[in-house]
């Protein structure tokens, strides 16, 4: 692994300006300054059981008429995002020999063909929530109507469209049709920043720029594999650093107060950088290895790994911090390492400080499990591994406060918890394939003719 960090001056291995300050314990640590092995290898059967178990979720919540899976346990409502996390969990029950290849098949082509006639956010790009049962656009309490989009939530997507398009070529024509009806004129700018769409009552939409340190790069490198320019998205700055347990932990500075955006530090998006894109470039067509291309990321992600693991040997506290959905209001909370000025803030969507709802979340604990193999980590697993109901999947996580469960079930985080399992077998998740003749995406950019006025980033 390359160790240099873009703006922080120093490495890890030197101690980032705080070694010596740092309390003996630490310093004569020495796992402190090293970067443990990613796991890799054949699924024991106990973790083959876990991926049967997460699988039962996506059996349940399977909705036959349009091919989408419900974002929540038993209510018929979903976003883009959490497409995504199904798709991760059909490609791992297929390469896990949990199904067998005529249900892939029957689910996938399901799957495209509402994707290929979403009714679409005021023609440009999926709306930010859809009906389950029916595909038709909605709120996000499930009510008919429009607002809006989301530059993540289609990024991720974008990624695990370009990871099926390439694992199974043969549906690369119906994945790019789905593409190539989106309108990116007002999703990404020419100095490549991203921008969702927002809609409220009474008035007009607005384009926003969307995206905080972490999730922001993360999303951007799926625009990049459909071949757009994410310069400024991708960049790392604005960024700063505040020390956590002897870590310098980065975190975006952008004022939230001025933004109306909260700048999360949290574990998700840097662990599905490392399992799916192996914190590489975009660009990189190497597999998987120990060299990381986009190196930063990978040291960022090391940082926010640490310092959870030091804060578990400085409070006796297990930590893996990250967003999750609760079982009633405000059903969805970010569990961080770093927010609004505040170390260890656990807040609702619109700031409210709720610190008994901060959990160990099963997602963030298996990324962690997966990307770096330690005591700690190993620690995380036997917190973990049995948090489930075997005819439901997997629990989102349970409280730090010794209180139990989060009770709910998640797309999110039973399609995260699978391609964690794929990635221990497989590595890095994202492949590139050569092909006999140039798909439909690639005739689409290389012809100046054909799908004018959607921006498409031509050749």
């Amino acid at each position: 692994m390359r160790y240099g960090i873009i703006g922080l001056g120093c490495l890890v291995v030197s101690g980032c300006g705080s070694y010596n300050t740092l309390p003996d314990e630490i310093v004569d640590r020495k796992t402190h300054w090293s970067t443990p092995k990613v796991r890799q290898g054949k699924l024991t059967e106990q973790e083959m059981n876990m991926a049967r178990i997460a699988w039962k979720y996506f059996e349940n919540n399977y909705q036959e008429s349009t091919g989408l899976v419900n974002a929540v346990n038993n209510y018929p409502s979903v976003t883009l995002w959490d497409t995504a996390s199904y798709m991760a969990g059909l490609v791992t029950a297929l390469e896990l020999e949990i199904i067998p290849r005529d249900e892939f098949d029957r689910r996938l082509i399901r799957l495209l063909t509402t994707l290929n006639t979403l009714d679409l956010f005021r023609g440009e790009m999926p709306n930010k929530a859809y009906n389950t049962q029916t595909a038709a656009k909605v709120d996000y309490g499930n009510q008919p109507g429009e607002i809006g989009y989301s530059a993540l939530d289609l990024g991720r997507l974008l990624i695990w469209l370009h990871i099926i398009k390439h694992r199974y070529p043969e549906y690369a024509t119906s994945v790019d049709s789905v593409v190539l009806r989106w309108n990116f004129c007002n999703i990404i700018d020419e100095n490549g920043t991203m921008f969702g769409a927002l809609l409220e009552p009474g008035k007009p939409v607005q384009y926003l720029q969307e995206g905080r340190l972490g999730y922001e790069e993360y999303a951007a490198k799926g625009f990049q594999l459909w071949g757009f320019n994410t310069d400024q998205a991708s960049m790392p700055e604005p960024y700063s650093t505040i020390n956590l347990y002897g870590y310098d932990i980065p975190y975006d500075n952008r004022d939230p107060r001025k933004l109306k955006a909260h700048s999360y530090v949290v574990t998700e998006s840097f662990v599905l950088d490392g399992i799916e894109l192996g914190w590489d470039h975009a660009s990189d067509m190497s597999g998987h290895d120990t060299s990381y291309s986009n190196d930063w990321m990978a040291e960022f992600a090391l940082q926010v790994y640490r310092v959870q693991e030091e804060r578990y040997y400085q409070t006796g506290i297990i930590t893996a911090r990250t967003e999750h959905q609760l079982a009633g209001p405000p059903y969805f909370v970010y569990d961080t390492i770093y927010t609004d000025g505040y170390a260890w803030n656990t807040i609702s969507e619109v700031g409210d400080f709720l610190p008994q709802y901060s959990a160990v979340a099963v997602k963030g604990a298996m990324g962690m499990w997966v990307l770096w193999d330690t005591e700690y980590t190993d620690l995380l697993f036997r917190h973990i591994a049995h948090l489930y109901d075997k005819e439901k999947g997997f629990y989102e996580g349970i409280f730090e406060n010794g209180t139990g469960l989060i009770n709910t079930f998640t797309s999110n985080n039973n399609g995260i918890l699978m391609e964690v399992l794929l990635y221990k077998q497989q590595g890095k998740l994202v492949q590139y394939q050569d092909r006999l003749a140039p798909s439909l995406w690639q005739k689409a950019l290389e012809s100046p003719f054909g799908y004018e006025g959607q921006c498409l980033p031509r050749k």
